[in-house]
């Protein structure tokens, strides 16, 4: 099964995702996840893709593309893949498109979580992440048991930068204005999944997994 996961900031794209990979046996391929991992490093990439990020603004087409070539040429990825947080413009999806017939592959749905705008700036402010583990909590959703603790290894909470209101909304509007195209390059193609993101957790996930099986 390959697949492509798209969804704005805090659309839950990351449970989601490891619920399908999970069910589906396949890798789950986060572009966040990877430059997050090279920041936290202090890698060159890492340095590049912090820059746009700590604005609210999409890294480069060239850096993210070339990391995203890179891994899907692993052999874990010969059986299938879920892309999560890529492809985000059009652009990107036709680069993708064009190394995936090179490679011999073709997708077979796009999933698209549809949440409005104030539920996700809702959901982003109240995030915290451990320093130390980098487990998720929720002010409001799942908080910790000890304020701004967590509950796995005891270290501080924090509020990635990322996740404050003014860069959330530039994040959001961001996401709308480059992502419309995409969508409906995939609408087009007949790849389109889209899915009420809003939904509990567990009948969100039942709604894809239905929906893949048709």
């Amino acid at each position: 099964m390959r697949l492509i996961l798209l969804g704005p900031p805090g659309a839950g794209k990351g449970t989601q995702a490891s619920a399908i990979v999970k069910k589906y046996d396949i890798p789950h391929i986060s572009t966040g996840d990877i430059f997050r991992a090279n920041i936290k490093m202090g890698t060159e990439l890492g340095e590049k893709a912090k820059s746009f990020m700590d604005k609210g603004l999409l890294v480069p087409d060239e850096l993210v593309i070339s990391i995203v070539k890179d891994r899907l040429m692993e052999d874990d990825c010969k059986e299938g893949f879920l892309l999560d947080g890529f492809p985000r413009t059009l652009s990107q999806g036709e680069a993708l498109d064009k190394e995936l017939i090179e490679m011999g592959l073709k997708l077979d749905r796009v999933i698209n979580l549809e949440v409005e705008k104030e539920v996700l700036i809702e959901r982003a402010i109240g995030r915290r992440v451990c320093k130390d583990c980098g487990s998720t909590y929720h002010i409001k959703f799942s908080p910790p048991k000890e304020e701004n603790i967590c509950d796995s290894c005891g270290g501080q909470l924090f509020q990635r930068d990322d996740d404050k209101v003014e860069t959330i909304e530039k994040r959001i509007q961001v996401y709308l204005n480059q992502t419309k195209p995409l969508i409906d390059y995939y609408t087009e193609k007949g790849l389109i999944l889209n899915v009420d993101g809003t939904k509990p957790i567990d009948l969100l996930f039942k709604d894809i997994i239905d929906s893949l099986e048709e």
